[in-house]
Formats: C-alpha cells, structure tokens, sequence
C-alpha cells in the first residue's frame, strides 16, 4: 500500500510520503552477494580519498594549485559516495526499499551538490593545466593561492545553489499517483516522470542548471583542452611535448570517465537505452568513479608516490 498523507485546500487528495527504490536487483540471493562488494568499494573510496587528502596535507612538496585542487576532489568524491553508498548498502539487507519523501530530498540534494561542483572543479582543474603548460612563466603570478581558494569557493557555491533549485523546483512538484523509483538512488528525472502536476516549470529549471553549471564548465574544460594541445604542439622536442601531456593525463582520463558516463544516462533519448543498462551506468558514474579517481591520480603521478615513500619510511621509522 502507498503511504499517504492528507492534502487540504483545493487539493483534498492523497500525496505520496515516502518512495519505494528497486534498487539494482529484487533477487535476494544476488542482494546478498552484492553486498560485500559494494561495502568494499565504498570502504576503499573513503580510505583512498582520505588517505590522499591527508597525504597532501601532510608533504609540504605536495602544496601546489593541482593537489589542492585534488585535494578538494577528493573530499567531494567522500560526499558524493556517501551521499547514496550507505542507503544502498542498507537495502540490499532489506525486503521493502522505501526512503521517506523528506530523505529522498535530502539525498538528491548532497548528491546533485557535489556532482555540479565536481563539474566547475574539473574545469577549474582544466584551467590550472593550461597555464602550467602554455604559460608556466606565469604560473606562479597567475594562479595565486587566493585565486585557488576563490576557485574552489566558487564551485562549491555553483553546486550549492544548482542543487538547490533542483531541489526545490523538483520537490515541490505534486505526487499522488506510482511512488515506484526503478533505480538505487533518487534520480530527479525519474522521478519528475512521477509527478501528477505540471513539470515543465521544473523541466525548464533542469535544463536552466545543467546548461550554466554543468555544460559552461564543459565549455570550459573542452576549451582549455584545446589550449593545451596547441601548446603542445609548438613543443619542438618529443621528450618536452610527452612530459606536457604526462602532467594533464590524468585529469584527461577523470574527465573522461566522468562526462562520458554522465552524458550516455542524461543525454541520450531513454528509448536508446533499458533501465538496466541506466542502473549499470549509474553504479559506474556514482560508485566507481569516486573510487576510481584518486587511484588514477594516484599510480600516474611520481610526486604522490614519492611523498607516500617518504611517509611509510617516517611510519617504519617510528614503530621501530
């Protein structure tokens, strides 16, 4: 049975209060299974990100634009998986997935903020690229720790406010009819496709947010790319133009992987596409990809391999 709530005023219906989630499978057997191995990557993206935070932090080689820039990525990489990760986890244990009207909101909203901020750090991270390779005289004058900080500001505050009016312009939305979401987590295009009112308002929101926060950091990211090829380019020595593209591999590679799987659930018409092959790449885009990003960072960069030699040697130093 639907759990309701009283409506009073011209709507004196019935108002849905909590969703149901069919998460990735109804088989119990293959919840059961499911569970460990998810548990173990959410254990290894807290433990990776932390770790590489603390890391940074702790080497004093390591405070640079970039790894401040990592640094934040992985704390929004934490948020981000927390924000789906734990209620996921606790539903493979049971019968009925149901999340509270409220709890849905609240989980959209975390997660909607740490993916738009994601969005504008990539970009801001793709801009700091740029000037190391096609301005590295200037580097030090141009990005400034104050600019670092108004950079990471800015995209916590884009995310912050995008979030919000999604949030908003979703949950306001009348739901009285299915309280069914086909997913493990609240989608908001799922569930707007729920609603029984009028959802243009909130469809014109979406496209609002999604093209000034996620598609100009997009922009920006695709333009900075192209900056740094043509810098590239005018690099005489092979050895010169492979150690440029060495310093930006890495945070290609994550800019990949995160736009090209949030771009094939968004963008593309949903009759391309079942709701299996969604679930599959919405496990991807939000439980590999925070795990994925510091390891990436991680075994390509001599100078995070150096610095975690050098705290090993202090840790075995210590204990002996």
């Amino acid at each position: 049975m639907v759990p309701i709530r009283s409506m009073e005023g011209e709507r004196n219906h019935t108002s849905v209060v909590m969703f149901v989630l069919l998460g990735l499978s109804d088989e119990k057997e293959l919840q059961l299974i499911l569970f460990p191995i998810f548990l173990g990557i959410y254990l290894v993206t807290l433990i990776w990100n932390l770790g590489l935070i603390i890391l940074i932090r702790m080497d004093s080689h390591l405070h640079t634009p970039m790894y401040f820039f990592l640094s934040f990525l992985s704390f929004l990489d934490i948020c981000y998986s927390s924000s789906t990760s734990p209620r996921m986890l606790s539903d493979f244990l049971r019968d009925v997935k149901m999340i509270s009207f409220t709890a849905c909101a609240a989980q959209y909203f975390v997660g909607c903020w740490m993916g738009l901020a994601e969005c504008c750090l990539l970009a801001a991270m793709a801009y700091d690229r740029y000037i190391a390779i096609g301005r590295p005289l200037q580097y030090s004058v141009v990005m400034t720790p104050s600019l670092c900080q108004k950079m990471v500001a800015g995209a916590c505050g884009s995310g912050f406010l995008g979030s919000l009016f999604l949030t908003v312009a979703c949950f306001h939305l009348y739901y009285c009819g299915s309280n069914i979401i086909p997913n493990f987590f609240c989608d908001i295009t799922q569930i707007i496709s729920l609603s029984c009112s009028d959802p243009s308002i909130s469809q014109m929101v979406l496209f609002l947010v999604c093209t000034f926060v996620g598609f100009n950091s997009f922009l920006v990211t695709i333009l900075s790319y192209g900056f740094i090829a043509a810098s590239i380019l005018k690099i005489s020595s092979v050895k010169g133009s492979a150690k440029a593209f060495n310093t930006c591999a890495s945070h290609l590679a994550v800019v990949t992987i995160f736009y090209g799987t949030s771009l094939s659930v968004y963008l593309l018409p949903s009759s391309n596409h079942s709701n299996k092959q969604d679930k599959v790449l919405s496990v991807f885009y939000v439980i590999f990809i925070p795990m994925l990003n510091p390891l990436i960072y991680s075994l390509r960069n001599k100078e995070i391999k150096e610095a975690l030699k050098k705290v090993i040697k202090r840790l075995t130093h210590f204990t002996q």
